[in-house]
């Protein structure tokens, strides 16, 4: 047995390089302008993770960078060996995220997802359908789908898909599971998650038939905490209440469903390779190629062995898909979209991949509410794409040149149904009170984010008092969003 190799300081200067490159959106400009790819943050990727395999023949390296010292695995095979190990050893302490910048972030405990809790293909569908159908509809003049359509409309099937029909209005639902989710790790955590089990106990009181709420009833969620969920902090009570393992699904299917599907649909419309194939093929290449969790840490509290290697107590374990992929490396893909095509729908059995760390938790081993959250994303995507031909206005992606990064906000696709001709618009006619009401509705819509901007700013954390009043202004922007939604029904249905 052997302890792990320590990089030199020339390998660690470099990493450090290439991990603080991610700060640096802009540097990649100047490098392509001259022809230097290897200058850009993808090319310095690329180098790095190549010279590391090659003078660690591949195997796991501890690295000082300014953010720490880590523990490195530089392939997906070997990280998830590693976690996998450690999971079964029970030896890991709860993960972190790790941002661009090295600040770390708790995440929401991970509680596993019985199976039988996962709602089948034919029961997601027609609700799910019902909801996007929605999102479509509220599309601007000009068939565009922005970000404070998107994002609400989507949340709002999150919501229905894992809590039943009952939760798709309770936009507040969403709102104190994000606050519990950023919490996490903190001494707030127990009373904000109290308060979001409070929440989420009606739903599974009175379960829809066809959500995950349901199926955790049937499936008695609160069977015993396997080792994976205490290294998340779950407590080793032996018991896992239902509301947490529902808490853990929504928290994962909303990410799915806001962030990896506007992503894979992008893709689609792009016509990236493999994206174009299908739902799951655009579903797998948005997980790749932009993890929702780009680097994660996982703290080791008791010494174990993988593959003859001795990882000693206090060491830290840095799992950084989005950070240490090879861009060049097809095989990646081709394994995320055999992983994601493995099953036939939510309730399939687990493929070969699904025993590997969560892009979407941090799990360090398989993840079932993941499995169910990237079935959603392959749904939402063949849904848009099957009623319209997508095409992806911002921002601009070629087949031949994946960005390191893809903010969701900054995605703007177009949704044009077959025909759609533009009429000419005549003064005194509904035609020009249709564009007036569009005026109105984009107003409403402005308001609403400025409310909703207002409600993010930190002086609301400091007491009830200020929570409550947070609250209203969400509720108010949440009522001129539906608002202007309904001024553009209205509007469409003038211009008829």
């Amino acid at each position: 047995m052997t302890t792990p190799a320590t990089a030199w300081p020339l390998e660690n200067a470099v990493f450090s390089a290439a991990m603080l490159a991610h700060r640096l959106p802009w540097a990649d400009a100047p490098a392509r302008a001259l022809g230097l790819d290897s200058l850009t943050r993808e090319g310095a990727a690329r180098k790095v993770l190549a010279h590391l395999r090659c003078s660690r023949s591949g195997r796991p390296v501890r690295l000082r960078t300014p953010f720490g010292s880590f523990l490195v695995p530089l392939g997906a095979a070997d990280t998830a060996g590693l976690l996998a190990e450690a999971a079964a050893s029970d030896a890991l302490a709860a993960p972190v995220r790790l941002d661009a910048a090295g600040r770390r972030h708790g995440l929401y405990p991970h509680v596993p997802l019985p199976p039988d809790g996962v709602p089948t293909a034919a029961a997601l569908r027609g609700p799910l359908a019902e909801e996007l159908e929605k999102v479509a509809a509220a599309r601007r003049d000009d068939h565009t789908l922005p970000w404070e359509v998107w994002r609400p409309g989507l949340l709002r099937a999150a919501r229905r898909a894992v809590a039943g029909g009952a939760a798709a209005d309770d936009s507040l639902l969403t709102e104190v599971l994000l606050r519990t989710a950023g919490a996490a790790g903190s001494r707030a955590y127990d009373g904000r998650s109290a308060a979001l089990n409070r929440r989420l106990a009606p739903y599974l009181a009175d379960p829809d038939p066809g959500s995950a709420a349901a199926g955790l009833v049937r499936g008695r969620a609160g069977g015993p905490v396997v080792p994976a969920a205490r290294a998340q902090g779950v407590p080793p009570s032996g018991e896992a209440r239902p509301e947490e393992a529902l808490a853990h699904t929504l928290a994962v299917v909303s990410e799915a469903a806001v962030t990896t599907a506007l992503q894979a649909l992008a893709l689609a419309a792009a016509g990236v390779p493999g994206a174009a194939d299908g739902p799951a093929g655009a579903v797998a290449l948005a997980l790749d190629h932009f993890p929702p969790l780009e680097a994660v840490v996982h703290p080791v509290r008791t010494r174990f062995v993988w593959d003859g290697l001795v990882v000693d107590e206090g060491t830290e374990i840095l799992a950084a898909p989005g950070w240490l992929r090879d861009p060049a490396d097809a095989t990646a893909h081709a394994d995320a979209t055999a992983r994601a095509g493995s099953g036939d729908g939510p309730g399939a059995a687990p493929g070969p991949g699904h025993d590997r760390p969560s892009p979407l938790c941090g799990s360090p081993t398989g993840c079932p509410a993941t499995a169910f959250a990237v079935h959603v994303a392959e749904e939402i995507v063949r849904f848009f794409t099957e009623a319209a031909r997508p095409a992806l206005l911002s921002p601009a992606l070629t087949p031949d040149r994946m960005p390191f990064t893809l903010a969701p906000h900054t995605v703007l696709v177009a949704l044009p149904p077959a025909g759609a001709v533009p009429r000419a618009v005549r003064a005194g006619t509904p035609a020009s009170s249709a564009a007036s009401a569009r005026a109105g509705a984009d107003r409403l819509d402005r308001h609403a984010r400025s409310l909703a901007a207002c409600a993010a700013q930190a002086g609301w954390d400091g007491d009830e008092t200020g929570e409550r009043f947070r609250m209203r202004l969400l509720e108010h922007a949440e009522r001129c969003t539906r608002a202007a939604s309904d001024v553009r029904a209205a509007a469409r249905r003038l211009a008829d």
